[in-house]
């Protein structure tokens, strides 16, 4: 284990977390607000999806898989101290264009922390302590012998997504149209938390970003929408 790895054990940062975010000009395509322009829109939610993320006490490092200029260059611009281990690294790598699987597939080849885990690029209102908690049950059930590797989904608000897949390995990697049932069905069990989770509510259509709202958006969604 290298310095920087032991020192993010012992913090209890014990987690890699992969976030791939499309291209803004072709992301959140059935994700509609008036006077709100479509593409700026999807890069707010990404980005503070992903400061919600860095801001995990768990988490030692995110990996942002995208091609996306905009998220690229603020995430250069913003990328947290990590001097004491006071934040995680927070690292970009390019999208390989071969689907988001493909994308999550690249960014867990590049994890270093104990743990991976993927999670989806479009959760505005995350609160960190509720990735905290479902992190910790995740972490939980890794160290029993019978649930060692065994990967685990947590449902979005729909109940047909995956947000958030735990433990994951590229070849049990579904994430698209009705992941959550195709993560099971590929041996992924069900990660329980709260239905009011921040961690449950993706946003793909304005329904969804209306519940969001309600729960909190971050800074970069709510000034557009302001």
């Amino acid at each position: 284990m290298s310095s920087a790895r032991a020192s993010d054990s012992r913090s209890g940062r014990a987690w890699s977390l992969v976030v791939p975010v499309k291209p803004a000009a072709v992301g959140k395509s059935r994700l509609e607000v008036p006077g709100v322009a479509r593409e700026a829109l999807a890069r707010a939610i990404a980005l503070d999806t992903i400061a919600a993320a860095a801001g995990a006490r768990l988490v030692a490092e995110v990996i942002v898989v995208t091609d996306d200029v905009g998220v690229r260059d603020e995430l250069g611009r913003t990328r947290p101290s990590t001097a004491h281990g006071t934040a995680p690294r927070v690292e970009v790598v390019a999208d390989p264009a071969g689907g988001l699987n493909a994308a999550i597939a690249t960014g867990l080849a590049t994890a270093s922390a104990r743990y991976s885990a993927a999670m989806l690029g479009d959760l505005p209102a995350l609160r960190p302590a509720d990735l905290d908690e479902a992190l910790e049950r995740a972490g939980a059930p890794a160290r029993s012998t019978e649930m060692n590797g065994r990967a685990l989904a947590v449902a979005d608000a729909d109940g047909t997504g995956t947000t958030l897949l735990a433990h994951a390995h590229p070849e049990l990697l579904r994430f698209g149209r009705d992941s959550y049932a195709r993560h099971l069905d590929a041996g992924a069990v069900p990660l329980d938390v709260p239905a009011s989770s921040t961690l449950r509510q993706d946003v793909d259509t304005a329904a969804h970003l209306a519940a969001a709202h309600r729960l909190g958006l971050g800074p970069r969604t709510t000034a557009l929408l302001a």
